[in-house]
Parts: C-alpha cells; structure tokens; sequence
C-alpha cells in the first residue's frame, strides 16, 4: 500500500513542478520556432506515458496487494501466473511503435530543414579550440579561403592557406564576441582545433556538434536584437564552462559599420610581418616591443591560454596575468619565486615541473619555439604588471594598464586597412580545411594544386 501511494505522489509532485517551475526556456530569439514546438510535443507523449504507467503500477500494486490468510480459514490473495499474452503483447508493441514514430518524424522533419539553408543566407564560420571562439567572415570575394591545421600559427590563429587569393579579404575576429545582422538567414560553418565541442546560442534554440577534422554546418535567422551568450554544449576540459562568447544581433547598417572595422587576413598577415608603421612614429624604437607584444597576443589566441588565464583580473582556470608579473607565486609545496622571466619561461615550457598553489595540473606542454616563448612574455608583462607601473615606457599607441595588448589590437583593427565586406557570401564558392562547397546556384572553383 505504501507503495503505490508513493507512486501515485510522485506523479502528482512531477506534474506540479513542470507546470509551477520557474525554469523554462528562454524567450525565441530566431526562426526556430519548431525546435519549441518538437519540445513540446516529446513532452507531452513522454509525459503521457509517464502518468499513465506510474498510476497502472500504482493501482496494480494496491488491487493486487498480498494478503495473510485470515484467522477464520480464508486464504487471502494469491498472484495466478501467465507466462505469456498475445493480445496484450500486441498492443504493447502497437502503442509503443506509434509513441516512437510521433516522438522522432517530427525532429526528422525540422532537422532536414535546419540542415538546409536558404539561398540568400549569409556564412559565418566559427572555429573552436579549448577554450575559445574564433570567428570568419567572406570579404568583397564573397568567398572563405581554403584552411588547413598545417597553416595554424600565432599570427595565422585559424589556419587559412596564406597561398589562397580568396581568403586573403577574409574577415577574422579572433575573440569571443561577434555581430550579425537583424532578420538575416545566417549559415554557420562549424570546425574545432582539438576537441569535440558544440557551438550552442539558448535564445536561437541553435546548436551543432564540431568535430575535429570535419566541418558540420546549421542555419538560423536572429529575429530579435540584443545580445546572447554563447555556450559550449560538449564536455570539452577542465575549461569548459569558462568556454563562452557573445552574439550581438543589431540592425544591418550598425553590423556593416562593425564588420568594416575588423581587420583581413592580408591585414593580419601584413601585421605579423611587420611592427605597425603607426607605432613606430609614435614611439621610436618601441616599435619592436610593440610587435612582441601583439604577437603575444595572438599566440595567447591561437594557442588557447586564454581560455585558462584572464587579463582583466577575473579567476579561471590558471592564475589571472593581470598584475602577475613582478609578484611573488607561492606554490603548492609551500615555496615561492618572483615571477620574472625566468619563471614566466619555465612555466610555459615546463608547466607541470611547478604547480602554483590553489590550481591543478592542468596546463599541457605546448609546441612553443624560444621566439615564442619570448612574446607570450613580453604579452603577459604588458597586462598590468608591476614593472610597467614603476616607469616602463609603453609604446603611445598602447594604453599602461591590464588592456594594454588587446586596446592596440582594436586600434589596429579600427584603422583605414580594413575594407568592409559584402556578408551575401552563399551565392559563391567557401572552403574549409580542404573540403570546397559549393552552393547550388555557384559554379564549381577551381582545383588548386
């Protein structure tokens, strides 16, 4: 008997949490509106089931309950065994078909068309790597150049064949914010660097697995402006829940105005090639340090430290670089050190030989050259430290303080060199690693040898 109260309250206390519960689904932000409704309708035959399979065992529990004999010579209740009933069998088998086929036709029918975007949609392709996004958008070409692990450096974070002619007015944001026009269909081309992750919008009701050494690929159409976080939706590390990014939707006229401030992958190129000419007018010989810095910057991007380590003071995964250099590190042994550069190069070559109190063994040893190693130092140095704020000269066209890197990044990207580019990228060619799709309504590219 206690039993089966215990089931039929059970049904009661679950029916009554999905209906008085404060979490739901986050207010539609684009066209899929499907996703909610397949939602809806798994909830309602799961839930059907539910209620009517608990409150049979409930009942069966209760009108088939065991009985002592009674004192006066009754025998009380007593199971009767069937081994087997093929009409029961039958609708059992009939009624959990038809559950499965309403429960999966209709995703079926979404997800071929969530799969299949429209003519005119737009392409954005997001690359993830442990723990960060990076983003890239078609030039005036209208086309993605061809990418390739191999081409993977500091100053080419994304791997884009620097050969390729049509990605050189490619778009590439690396950081975790990007902007996308109001009301535009949008086909996302999706890879990952390392891991499995999935590249995740709630508010969209968008996702899609990126698998290391394939490209997946999804479409929506944002309908509501605002800003949305992105999420990644595979157990990716230890970082994984510090692997977010930010969607900004907004009217087409404010996202072509932020598009022509991103800087190409010729800008990017040029960049790396050498220090920019602007800094080296504004601050004679700092132009280099300068250059150090911004190529540690984009080393900390392309190698992932900043998935792990801030530079505006917030905890992660590993200790902040804010004011990290020029302080004293106690580690787990109970020692300590200054962190100079000697530390700073042993913990980037060798970051298990030491373990810094209060964090685990986590950081892997990276593939970093001497020259590398050395502008990862010039970059953390340059985030607040304190041999900056007793009198270290700083280059004019980078501010002392924690943004030092990242506000020559944007003054950089806001300069004349970026062009603004035509979003309409579907109707031509794209390529990622070294697969070519080619819509539809675009001839075939060219082999490139």
């Amino acid at each position: 008997m206690a039993l089966a109260i215990a089931l039929v309250v059970m049904v009661v206390a679950s029916v009554l949490f999905h209906f008085l519960s404060p979490w739901w689904a986050t207010p539609l932000a684009s066209n899929w509106k499907q996703m909610d409704d397949t939602l809806t309708i798994t909830l309602v035959i799961t839930g059907i089931f539910f209620i009517g399979i608990n409150l049979f065992v409930g009942y069966i529990v209760w009108r088939y309950r065991h009985e002592a004999p009674h004192p006066n010579g009754g025998t009380g209740h007593r199971a009767s065994y069937h081994p087997e009933n093929s009409k029961l069998e039958l609708w059992l088998i009939g009624g959990t078909t038809l559950g499965v086929v309403a429960l999966l036709a209709p995703g079926l029918f979404v997800y071929a068309d969530y799969v299949r975007p429209p003519r005119d949609a737009m392409v954005m392709e997001v690359v993830g790597q442990q723990w960060s996004w990076a983003f890239r958008f078609p030039g005036k070409s209208g086309q993605l150049g061809a990418s390739d692990p191999r081409f993977v450096t500091g100053a080419n974070p994304l791997g884009l064949d620097p050969d390729d002619p049509r990605g050189l007015d490619n778009i590439v944001i690396v950081g975790p914010e990007v902007h996308l026009p109001l009301n535009k269909p949008v086909k996302v081309l999706l890879r990952s660097k390392d891991v499995l992750h999935d590249f995740y919008v709630p508010p969209f009701r968008a996702r899609m697995n990126m698998v290391p050494g394939m490209v997946t690929s999804f479409w929506f159409t944002p309908t509501q402006a605002g800003r949305f976080e992105i999420l990644c939706a595979q157990l990716c590390g230890v970082g994984h829940y510090n692997m977010r990014g930010t969607v900004v939707v907004e009217a087409p006229a404010a996202y072509e105005a932020w598009l022509a401030r991103q800087q190409t992958f010729a800008v990017t190129l040029a960049k790396a090639a050498a220090p920019p000419a602007a800094m080296a007018a504004a601050a004679p010989g700092a132009a280099g340090d300068a250059g150090t810095i911004e190529k540690g910057r984009a080393l900390a991007q392309s190698k992932g430290c900043v998935g792990c380590h801030s530079i505006d003071g917030n905890p992660g995964v590993g200790p902040t670089w804010k004011g990290l250099y020029g302080k004293t590190e106690t580690f787990a042994d109970g020692s300590s050190a200054r962190v100079d550069d000697a530390f700073l190069h042993e913990e980037i070559t060798d970051p298990q030989a030491r373990l810094v109190k209060g964090f685990g063994p986590l950081m892997p040893t990276l593939p970093v050259s001497e020259d590398e190693v050395s502008a990862l130092i010039a970059y953390i140095k340059s985030a607040g430290s304190e041999a900056a704020a007793a009198g270290t000269v700083a280059p004019a066209d980078i501010p002392a303080g924690p943004a030092a890197a990242t506000s020559a990044a944007a003054t950089a990207a806001a300069g004349p060199a970026a062009p603004a580019a035509t979003p309409g990228a579907a109707s031509g060619t794209y390529t990622t690693s070294t697969a070519v799709a080619v819509p539809p309504s675009a001839a075939p590219a060219p082999a490139r040898k």
